[in-house]
């Protein structure tokens, strides 16, 4: 019918003839009744039909109530709940519509209109059960217990009850509930909320066979298909999850609103942060995990600062606001020194580490070894970490803080082995990473890899600090060679030092070791000029002693 209009049909024109039949036969179809639209869930097809409906006073029985419903689950709640407030202004409004007025403002975060509305309406099951969300949000145990008490035995209260053991971080809880219900084989949609579930508890294999099967049914499914990329993020890479996404870009163009915003800010994430600050940051109170994310961006920029004055007042109820917290105080402590913020995060950590729902989590095991960590527990640090190593082999944070443990309980060969496996080059190149794996290597009888460590970092304070240890540590473990060279090298940086001291023992060491046959004797060549370019009249005894000796045994030291 549009093509006809687009091109006009000339008199006695074959494809005039061919375009009219069609239309005729066009007339014959059956348009789609408002039911129709609503059993295919295609509610922006309902409400353009409403709303055709109204501009031709063809209006259907209670159109302004479904116009109101097809906005709501569009997810289109500003426009929903103006269609209720309209309604509320006729005298013949039906009592019901305060408490849907309610609900509209619930998901618009206007939790205490919300409240107001609720109140105004009859007494019914939807009433309690949008109180007894409300006063999760507002933290109220009483009043949550008092409207706990008002469930019923009935699918909607106790869908009801297992959204707020989801949102409290009680996973199993909730997937008893789901279960129980999934005897029903029509409460297809609950596959969607048991993954979920095995989602948060970090099962995301069990997540995704759960969720295959709702696919199956339902391959059009918002939620579903974002679940699905976000266990394909957490399984593989950022890009497996973008391609995962890309069915869902597709039809979001045409479906749910609320899908482009969630859209838009998981493919930040899984782009490793790209377009964070213009995308994020405008979703902050729109997508509770957008100020989070945004937290994490600035932490990986090493923007500290940032990342707390964003958190800062967050009053944390999620276990991952609380290690995120806690993450971020650790940050700022080391960064300024600050002994109450590094107290402040190991609270946090065993707070969630401790907690009845977490303690049995990966996460939560991570935060008591992190809490033992700040404590200078390793013991016991490595007791939580060797609970959960197998999930984290190519991590390199988690490498790097495992390996600190193995070290810091003498574990030197194990340690060096997992220093090794970090390909991070940010990791790599900070002092301390560069300093404990001298010590491993110094530890390890390997004095040479510690002091071409040494070499190949340039000059800079790191440096100069790498090369004490180096000195020290290798003194310590009878490497005197190289602990002379070290020496040697703080003296010249130090002239007016007692590094003299240091680099006269272990000179006398190397000398030793080569009477021992420790040692090779072309070295001391080497150890001589180390003394000579000293000039301490202490050093010309040993000298000669050294000369001596050399030519008793035939050492050519030209």
């Amino acid at each position: 019918m549009i093509l006809s209009r687009v091109k006009p049909a000339l008199e006695g024109d074959t494809s005039s003839r061919i375009n009219e039949k069609k239309n005729n036969n066009n007339k014959t179809k059956k348009i789609p009744c408002l039911e129709e639209y609503l059993q295919q869930r295609d509610y922006l097809g309902a409400l353009t039909l409403l709303e055709f409906q109204r501009d031709v006073g063809e209006r259907e029985e209670h159109a302004d109530l479904w116009m109101g419903y097809c906005a709501f689950h569009l997810g289109d709640y500003k426009r929903a709940m103006e269609e209720y407030k309209s309604l509320t202004l006729k005298p013949e409004c039906p009592p019901d519509v305060w408490v849907y007025l309610a609900c509209t403002l619930f998901f618009l975060g206007l939790y205490r209109e919300a409240e107001e509305a609720a109140s105004k309406g009859p007494a019914s099951l939807l009433q309690n059960r949008l109180l007894f969300h409300l006063a999760h949000k507002f933290n109220d145990e009483k009043k949550l217990m008092d409207f706990h008490q008002n469930l019923q035995d009935v699918t909607e209260d106790q869908l009801s009850l297992a959204s707020i053991h989801y949102m409290r971080s009680h996973y199993q809880e909730a997937i008893d509930i789901y279960k129980r219900m999934l005897q029903n084989r029509d409460f297809l949609a609950l596959k969607v909320y048991v993954a979920l579930c095995y989602y948060k508890l970090d099962y995301y294999d069990v997540s995704q066979e759960v969720l295959a099967v709702y696919l199956q049914s339902i391959p059009d499914s918002t939620i579903a298909l974002n679940l699905k990329a976000c266990n394909h993020f957490r399984l593989y890479n950022g890009k497996a999850a973008e391609a995962e996404l890309k069915h869902l870009i597709d039809i979001s163009s045409c479906s749910f609103e609320f899908a482009k915003e969630l859209i838009r800010h998981n493919l930040v994430v899984f782009r490793g942060g790209e377009g964070a600050l213009q995308v994020l940051r405008p979703l902050i109170d729109v997508i509770p995990e957008a100020r989070l994310n945004l937290v994490i961006y600035y932490l990986r920029q090493d923007d500290v600062q940032e990342a707390y004055n964003l958190i800062k007042d967050l009053v944390p109820t999620t276990p991952q606001e609380y290690i995120l917290k806690g993450v971020v105080n650790v940050a700022l402590g080391q960064e300024i020194g600050s002994k109450d913020h590094l107290k402040m995060a190991q609270q946090y950590f065993q707070l969630v580490g401790g907690s009845a729902s977490e303690c049995d989590t990966i996460p939560g095991r991570q935060c008591m070894a992190s809490g033992f960590f700040l404590s200078r527990h390793f013991e016991d640090v490595l007791i939580y970490l060797n609970s959960v190593k197998s999930y984290f082999c190519n991590d390199d944070t988690f490498n790097f803080n495992y390996a600190q443990a193995k070290a810091s309980v003498y574990s030197y060969k194990e340690a060096e082995e997992i220093f090794l496996l970090i390909q991070s080059e940010k990791i790599k190149s900070d002092e301390v990473y560069q300093s404990w794996l001298a010590r491993c290597y110094i530890m390890n009888q390997k004095g040479r890899l510690a002091w071409e460590l040494y070499l190949n970092m340039g000059t800079s304070s790191d440096s100069f600090n790498l090369l004490q240890l180096v000195a020290n540590d290798c003194y310590k473990m009878g490497q005197f060679y190289y602990a002379a060279k070290a020496f040697d090298a703080l003296e010249k940086l130090y002239p007016s030092s007692n590094y003299w001291e240091g680099k006269r023992g272990a000179c006398v060491g190397v000398f030793q070791l080569i009477l021992a046959g420790r040692e090779s004797r072309d070295i001391l060549k080497e150890v001589l000029s180390l003394l000579w370019s000293s000039g301490n009249p202490q050093g010309e005894y040993i000298i000669r002693t050294m000369r001596k000796w050399a030519k008793d045994n035939r050492v050519a030291l030209s």
